[in-house]
C-alpha cells in the first residue's frame, strides 16, 4: 500500500489517500506531481519488454488497482479489513494456533522427534501441526530434492501417515510445507526435465537458495507439479499448505522463445492454487514466499493466511506486524512466538515479550518445546489459552494502531470491537526512554459515553498485574486524558483489557 496524506497524517487521523496493485506478479505504485501541479498516486502491473504481445482483437486484463481513502493509517486499513472480512470465501471458524516445526529442527527431521514436538504442542494447546521443509527425497540442505515431491523413505519408512495420526490424536490437524515453482537443479525432474526451468537463453539463470523456478506456463509441468500435489492431498489428512516461494524470477523466461514470463507464470500459479481448492474445498493454504515476500490482494482471493516475516525476532516484528495491517486484517497475519535468542538476529527477549506481540494475530509457534523446561511450558499454555480467550475480538474487531509516545520508545497497537464493548491494548518498551517518566496512552475509537473497566492482565514478567479486578474509567477519559502507560524496560510489555461497565 502506497499512501499520500495532508502534512502530519499519522494512524489517528489526517486525511490519507493509498493504492494498491492486488497482483503477486511484478508491479510498481508511484506518487508523482504531473507538469500541471496536480498531485497524483497510482500503480499497475509492471510488464517486462515483449511480455505481453496483443494481436488484432485481443485484450490484455490488467490486475486490480484498490484505491483507499482514509481518515488516518487506521480508517484506511479498517476499511479493507471490513472488504475483506465480507467476502464469502473469508475464513469463518476460528484460526487455529499453529505450530510449525522449521526453527525447531530446520533440516534434521526425524520421527522420534517431530512425534515428541507433536506431543508437547499438543498438550501446550496448538491446533495445527505443520511439518516444513525437510521431509521431502533427499532433502538434507537446501540444494537438493525440491521439485520432486516424493516422502523421503529414509526419514518416513511408512509415509507421513504415522506422523499425521500422532498429530491428529493430540487434537491437532496436520499441515505440509510445499514450494510447488520452484526446483534445485540437483533434482530428478531438473535432471530429466532441464527445458521446464525458466530461462531467457542457453543459460541458466542466476541461482538463489540453489534454486531455479519450474517453467508453470509450461503445460506438461504444470500438469507435473498439480499431479504431485494431488498426490499427496489425496494420499494423507492434509488440511493446510505452507506454499513457499524462496527466490525472485530472474531472467524468468518463457520456453521455447525465452520472451519475460512473469505475467503468465503469476497466473498459472494461480490457476494451480484455485484447481487445488476446488478439488479439496477445505484446504487452507498459507502465502509465505521467503517470509513476506508475497503479499497482495491478489494471493489472498486464494489463501488463508500471510507469513509476514521469517524473523520472529518481536523487536523487528513490532514494525512489521503492525504495517503488514495496513493492508491485511489480523486473523490472516501469521505470527510466531519463537526461541530466545532468536535464530535470525541471536537477540535474547522474555517470553511475555514474545508472546504479546504475537498474541492478537493470527498466532503460532516456532521453537524446539522438546528443550524448553517445564515452567516455561506452563507459560506457553497460558499465553495460548489467552490468545484463545481474545481471538474473536482480535480477529473481527477494527485494529487500532497509537501514534507513538514523545520519546518514540512505545509502540502501542490494539484492537477494539465493533460495538465498543471490549478492548485488548499491547504496549511494548523498544528503546530506553528519554526520561523515567511514562508518559500517556490517549486510546482510541472507544465509545465515550460509556463506562470502561481498566486491567493491565499481564505484565512484563508475563503474570497478571493487578488481581484487585483493576478500575472503572469513563471512556472519555481515557480517550482525552489517557491511560499512564505501565513502567517498562526495554524488551518488556504490558496487555491492557477494557470491559463496558
Amino acid at each position: 500500500m502506497l499512501s499520500a496524506g495532508v502534512p502530519g497524517f499519522g494512524f489517528a487521523g489526517g486525511e490519507v489517500w493509498g493504492v494498491h496493485v492486488a497482483f503477486s506478479g511484478n508491479s510498481r505504485h508511484y506518487a508523482e506531481r504531473l507538469p500541471n501541479g496536480t498531485r497524483v498516486v497510482g500503480g499497475g502491473e509492471l510488464l517486462l519488454p515483449g511480455e505481453v504481445r496483443l494481436g488484432e482483437d485481443e485484450a490484455y486484463s490488467s490486475p486490480w488497482l484498490y484505491a483507499v481513502y482514509g481518515d488516518g493509517l487506521d480508517d484506511q486499513a479498517r476499511r479493507v479489513h471490513r472488504m475483506l472480512r465480507a467476502r464469502p470465501g473469508h475464513p469463518k471458524r476460528p484460526r487455529p494456533v499453529t505450530f510449525n516445526v522449521w526453527e525447531a529442527v530446520f533440516f534434521r527431521q526425524d520421527m522420534p522427534t517431530l512425534l515428541r514436538l507433536a506431543q508437547q504442542a499438543g498438550a501446550a494447546g496448538v491446533e495445527r501441526y505443520v511439518l516444513d521443509d525437510g521431509w521431502f527425497l533427499g532433502r538434507t540442505d537446501d540444494s537438493r530434492g525440491l521439485g520432486d515431491w516424493v516422502v523421503d523413505p529414509a526419514r518416513f519408512p511408512d509415509g507421513l501417515g504415522p506422523l499425521i495420526d500422532a498429530v491428529q490424536s493430540h487434537g491437532m490437524e496436520f499441515g505440509l510445507w510445499v514450494e510447488p515453482e520452484m526446483v534445485n537443479e540437483d533434482s530428478d525432474v531438473a535432471r530429466t526435465q532441464p527445458d521446464w526451468i525458466m530461462r531467457t537463453g542457453g543459460r541458466l539463470p542466476v541461482r538463489s537458495r540453489h534454486q531455479q523456478v519450474l517453467d508453470l506456463t509450461n503445460p506438461a509441468a504444470w500438469d507435473y507439479v498439480r499431479g504431485r500435489l494431488v498426490a499427496l492431498l489425496e494420499t494423507y489428512d492434509i488440511a493446510y499448505l505452507k506454499w513457499d516461494h524462496n527466490r525472485g524470477l530472474v531472467d524468468a523466461g518463457r520456453s521455447p522463445d525465452g520472451h519475460g514470463g512473469v505475467h503468465e507464470q503469476t497466473l498459472a500459479t494461480y490457476r494451480l492454487m484455485d484447481e487445488l481448492r476446488r478439488r479439496f474445498p477445505g484446504l487452507e493454504i498459507e502465502s509465505c514466499a521467503s517470509g513476506g515476500g508475497r503479499v497482495d490482494l491478489g494471493i489472498l482471493e486464494r489463501t488463508d493466511r500471510v507469513w509476514a516475516s521469517d524473523c520472529l525476532d518481536p523487536y523487528e516484528r513490532q514494525q512489521i506486524n503492525a504495517w503488514t495491517l495496513q493492508l491485511v486484517p489480523p486473523e490472516l497475519v501469521g505470527a510466531h512466538i519463537g526461541a530466545s535468542p532468536d535464530k535470525t538476529t541471536g537477540r535474547q527477549t522474555g517470553l511475555a515479550f514474545r508472546a504479546g506481540t504475537a498474541l492478537l494475530h493470527h498466532l503460532g509457534v516456532e521453537w524446539d518445546l522438546t528443550r524448553v523446561d517445564e515452567s516455561s511450558l506452563a507459560e506457553l499454555r497460558e499465553w495460548i489459552s489467552w490468545h484463545r480467550d481474545v481471538r474473536s475480538l482480535a480477529h473481527s474487531g477494527d485494529v487500532v494502531r497509537l501514534d507513538r509516545l514523545d520519546d518514540d520508545a512505545v509502540a502501542v497497537h490494539g484492537v477494539v470491537s465493533q460495538d465498543r464493548s471490549r478492548a485488548v491494548f499491547v504496549a511494548a518498551r523498544l528503546a530506553t526512554p528519554f526520561d523515567s517518566t511514562p508518559g500517556m496512552l490517549l486510546l482510541r475509537d472507544l465509545d465515550p459515553e460509556v463506562r470502561y473497566r481498566v486491567r493491565v492482565v499481564r505484565g512484563a514478567d508475563g503474570r497478571e498485574e493487578d488481581p484487585s479486578g483493576g478500575v472503572v474509567v469513563p471512556g472519555r477519559v481515557l480517550m482525552t486524558t489517557g491511560l499512564r502507560c505501565p513502567t517498562l524496560r526495554p524488551g518488556d510489555l504490558a496487555i491492557v483489557e477494557l470491559t463496558a461497565r
